[in-house]
């Protein structure tokens, strides 16, 4: 019979050297303890070694002790329970040291033992149980055979498994923590590395540096929700260090990337809006700056919003060279404008022209830092008559009654009576599409009133700076198209050395070998645009503009804006027209004219603000 071993432990007994097969000799247990370490905690001290669960067994139990041992290595059992193998041996051993039987079942318990560890060090890795139980394994190990040349590779993997376990442990710990190692710190990174080190490919540290790679992924997208890409790039850098070729980096850039263009396109939809408001460039400018900051250089969207935001500072709504009409509150139409760009030009003429007056001097810059509209071509004849008809405005030649026209007879200019608006150049009825003539500069600006009146904007006349401006077009020639002369055939309505009046007459003072075909005052857009869409500037009408006569422009404002002294009866026109000599045809031409002259030879048009 066994009986349990309730009191009192006898000294150990021998523990067998064992290989397959054999029946050494039996050295004490105690003869050598190497180190296994059993957990990460103090309390692991207690399991160096093992207690083999005490077995009482006189002679007379020892076949039946037999039998239950190697009933018990049939079924596993080898060493937790007093009936288990390895007890009932080694207390069979006890009783009879030189128990062949006992020995030879002692070394298959042992055999049986390590094959059950070397599993149990196989799960250890996802099993922490799996773990314990091949450190309780070696500690039998050690205390049964602690010479077999098993022991110790068995003990170094016990010893490894647990390492490994441990350094998992705390690197997972330091995951929770969010100590993940970026750039010196120590951290889970750092430590999964250490495991991969020891185990290369081991899979739970595998899986604890993609857990790392995805946590400064998240840093890296909660970066970049807040806006802070300089912050996302840093994360992403870690990140990208984790594995080689990690595609979940590439979807993490792909992300942040995205996330990027959504907010700056929010931004840019955002600064848009504002754009629309009174007040809104500032607000529109700021958001111009958050999106600078997070866009990476050549972003297009960032890009088309720095370009809204510079035309919304010279132009409003519009864009340069856009044609637009305003609505009237009588159902009509305001002329067609043109946007004319923002710029600056020298104005007047050098000191080296030829055919330059003093009146023309100094030639100064100025500069237009807002773009401003024009109408396309000078008023016409229909478009007055509907101001007209709206006011009953009665012009300064219809109060009058006479106004300044060219005799065919004489070929001079004549007063005639019964001459205003509704007539041509030599006082015939004009038809619609013709500018509008013998108007005085007064009747000019209350054509600009009532334009603004019904549209709501500001029209009035242009300025002599910005008709100059446009009369140029962008270039700095003696003329409207340069330098050349005669001017190019057909660009615009000039006194032409070929050109003959319905009589037969010739211009006295013309362009040598140029014609046009026209003697009088041409339909408006006949000829061909300058460079900025607008037609005969430089020729078939000259203009009235805003300015008071001034001898020079000494003192002459620099913004391009209207040098007006209240009162003032010399108002200033401007540009060339079909009956003009050709030194009248420069650009920087100008003349005199009292307030309340009207003649056929000087429409206008219009400037509206944007």
């Amino acid at each position: 019979m066994l009986l349990l071993a309730g009191c009192g432990e006898p000294p150990p007994a021998p523990a067998p050297s064992v290989k397959p097969d054999a029946a050494p000799a039996v050295p004490a247990p105690a003869a050598r303890t190497p180190s296994v370490t059993v957990s990460g905690d103090t309390s692991a001290d207690a399991g160096l070694n093992w207690d083999a669960p005490q077995v009482q067994l006189s002679a007379d139990g020892v076949r039946a002790a037999r039998r239950d041992a190697a009933a018990a290595l049939r079924e596993g059992d080898l060493f937790e329970q007093p009936r288990d193998a390895i007890p009932l041996y080694l207390a069979l051993l006890r009783l009879d040291p030189k128990d062949t039987i006992a020995t030879r079942g002692l070394a298959r318990a042992a055999t049986a033992l390590l094959a059950q560890g070397n599993r149990a060090v196989g799960l250890a890795e996802d099993d922490p149980q799996a773990l314990a139980r091949a450190v309780r394994i070696a500690a039998v190990l050690r205390t049964v055979i602690p010479a077999d040349a098993r022991t110790d590779p068995y003990l170094s993997k016990v010893d490894l498994a647990e390492q490994l376990a441990r350094l998992n442990a705390t690197g997972e710990s330091q995951l929770r923590q969010g100590l993940l190692g970026e750039g010196e710190a120590s951290g889970a990174l750092e430590t999964f590395h250490a495991v991969l080190e020891l185990a290369p490919g081991q899979s739970r540290a595998t899986q604890g540096l993609a857990a790392t790679e995805s946590a400064f992924i998240r840093h890296a997208e909660d970066a970049a929700q807040a806006g802070d890409f300089d912050g996302a790039a840093r994360w992403m850098g870690f990140a990208n260090g984790v594995r080689e070729d990690a595609p979940t980096v590439d979807d993490a850039y792909t992300r942040i990337e995205h996330e990027r263009a959504r907010q700056i396109a929010a931004l840019r939809d955002a600064a848009v809006a504002e754009l629309v408001t009174p007040l809104g460039l500032k607000d529109a400018r700021e958001k111009l700056a958050a999106a600078l900051r997070i866009a990476l250089p050549g972003d297009a969207v960032a890009a088309d919003l720095r370009q809204r935001i510079d035309l919304a500072t010279h132009y409003g709504l519009f864009r340069p060279g856009q044609a637009f009409t305003d609505g009237l509150k009588d159902g009509g139409r305001a002329p067609t404008m043109v946007v004319v760009p923002h710029g600056a030009f020298r104005m007047g003429a050098a000191e080296d022209e030829p055919g330059a007056a003093e009146a023309e001097q100094p030639a100064h810059y100025v500069r237009f830092d807002r773009g401003f509209a024009v109408s396309r071509n000078p008023v016409t004849v229909g478009e007055f008559r509907r101001f007209v008809q709206a006011t009953n405005y009665r012009a300064r030649a219809t109060r009058r009654g006479h106004s300044i026209v060219y005799d065919e007879r004489s070929g001079n200019f004549v007063r005639r009576s019964g001459v205003d608006w509704q007539s041509g150049y030599t006082g015939a009825k004009a038809i619609d599409d013709m500018p509008v003539l013998h108007v005085s500069v007064r009747d000019a600006e209350a054509y600009a009133d009532w334009l603004a009146v019904q549209t709501g904007h500001g029209y009035r006349l242009a300025s002599e700076a910005e008709f100059e401006y446009i009369l140029r077009g962008g270039t700095q020639g003696r003329y409207p198209w340069g330098n050349e002369s005669p001017p190019p055939k057909g660009v615009a309505n000039l006194t032409g050395g070929n050109d003959v009046s319905p009589s037969g007459r010739h211009w006295a003072n013309a362009f040598v070998g140029y014609g046009d075909g026209w003697w009088g005052p041409a339909p408006v857009g006949t000829f061909k645009p300058n460079p900025w869409g607008l037609y005969d500037l430089g020729g078939n009408v000259s203009e009235w503009v805003a300015d008071c006569w001034h001898a020079s422009f000494r003192r002459a404002p620099g913004d391009g804006a209207a040098w007006f002294n209240p009162g003032c009866r010399a108002r200033v026109v401007r540009g060339g027209g079909w009956a003009s000599s050709p030194q009248q045809a420069r650009a920087a031409w100008r003349s005199s004219q009292d307030s309340d002259v009207t003649s056929a030879r000087v429409g206008f048009r219009v400037v509206r603000g944007i």
